[in-house]
């Protein structure tokens, strides 16, 4: 996956001074406020890319979230896992909003969990008809 540098995306680029891990930890925050457990969370970084991850389950379904950190024309990896880690946060916040109305599965759907280990949101079209097969009355 080619990835965009974390000062062209700009959202959140140099905005906060609040550690990744507060940002992680909101996110936590918002999941277990909604009823959900934390399962796992994490940092992890080889050959040049890193990311956060965030694994959690609401009822029986889990869901786990890989958020990447951007490259940077800088060189500021500080700032890039700074940004990351608000993404997730923010993105967890908007999916948490939605599921107030839709719920958590159609809100959180990308992230769903499957036996294999991927999320939803790694499947292709093809694979995902397979995975979730219509069943017409």
């Amino acid at each position: 996956m080619n990835l965009p540098y974390a000062e062209e995306v700009g959202h959140y680029w140099q905005t906060s001074q609040s550690a990744p891990d507060t940002w992680i930890d909101r996110a936590k925050k918002i999941i277990q406020d909604m009823g959900g457990e934390i399962l796992a969370d994490g940092f992890g970084s080889a050959g040049g890319r890193a990311a956060f991850m965030l694994g959690f389950k609401f009822e029986a379904q889990q869901y786990k979230v890989i958020w990447p950190v951007l490259p940077t024309r800088s060189g500021n990896q500080a700032s890039a896992k700074r940004q990351a880690a608000t993404l997730l946060y923010h993105d967890v916040k908007a999916k948490a909003m939605a599921a107030s109305v839709l719920g958590v599965r159609a809100a959180f759907f990308s992230y769903l969990l499957l036996q294999d280990g991927r999320v939803t949101g790694e499947l292709v079209n093809p694979e995902i008809a397979a995975a979730f097969p219509l069943q017409l009355k």
